[in-house]
């Protein structure tokens, strides 16, 4: 596909832009995987049609994106969820005392069910349709202090259910084993109190206060890959965000 022979049209981008999307699409569809060394800056110009300088442009767009990384002398890779990159970037709970660690994950249960209203509009699929459930739970410092369930649309993990156990780092495993880098997650906060089920599973009393967190987190082509709602017992963590 030669990009400069495309005529502007009423959703004109500049030409960098058109190969920033083009490289995302390839990653997106497997062509290049997490941790693949892309071909170099000539091999893409020569590939797309365009000039190095362009090729260069979309590159460093896609590096401040976090979509790719460089490595000097070497050439760009695919970016990869690494665990430190993951705690770092995904997870925000962290203990009172200020260290970052990154908690264990005892598996409970994985269900295949029917989403409803709520999940079903998180996800942006029809009521009904069948998702995957993941309820887990999360240990900091020895104490069960997350308690998570995560839901998933079918057509996009297919039997996950039938897996009898899950790493951790489910972000890893998401781009692993199915090619879905989520790339970007927006969470909202609010407090709540603990039902049966949060008092069995954390330690505490019903009632206790707690703090939710609702996430929709969107893969490298936008769409909405997974929602997940963490309830946790702040009595000795709290939840960090870094601004920059």
């Amino acid at each position: 596909m030669n990009l400069k022979d495309k005529k502007p049209g009423p959703h004109f981008q500049p030409l960098y832009q058109q190969v920033q999307q083009l490289i995302t699409e390839r990653i997106v569809e497997g062509e290049w995987k997490p941790g693949e060394m892309l071909p170099s800056e000539f091999q893409l110009a020569d590939l797309l049609g365009v000039s190095q300088g362009t090729v260069r442009k979309a590159l460093n767009a896609l590096t401040e994106e976090r979509v790719v990384f460089r490595r000097q002398g070497v050439g760009t890779f695919v970016s990869e969820h690494t665990l430190q990159k993951l705690l770092f970037h995904f997870f925000h709970f962290t203990d009172d005392d200020g260290v970052a660690e990154f908690p264990n994950a005892e598996l409970k249960d994985i269900s295949l069910t029917d989403a409803d209203d709520e999940v079903a509009q998180a996800l942006d699929i029809t009521p009904g349709s069948r998702v995957l459930r993941i309820h887990r739970v999360r240990t900091l410092n020895e104490r069960p202090s997350i308690r998570e369930l995560i839901y998933l649309a079918y057509k996009d993990f297919g039997d996950l259910h039938k897996e009898a156990s899950l790493p951790h780092s489910l972000y890893h495993f998401y781009q692993k084993a199915f090619n879905i880098t989520v790339h970007k997650a927006a969470d909202r906060l609010k407090a709540t109190l603990a039902n049966a089920e949060d008092a069995e599973q954390l330690s505490v009393e019903i009632g206790h206060p707690l703090l939710q967190v609702s996430r929709v987190a969107r893969a490298l082509d936008g769409r909405i890959v997974e929602y997940r709602v963490s309830r946790a017992n702040s009595d000795h963590l709290h939840y960090l965000v870094e601004l920059n």
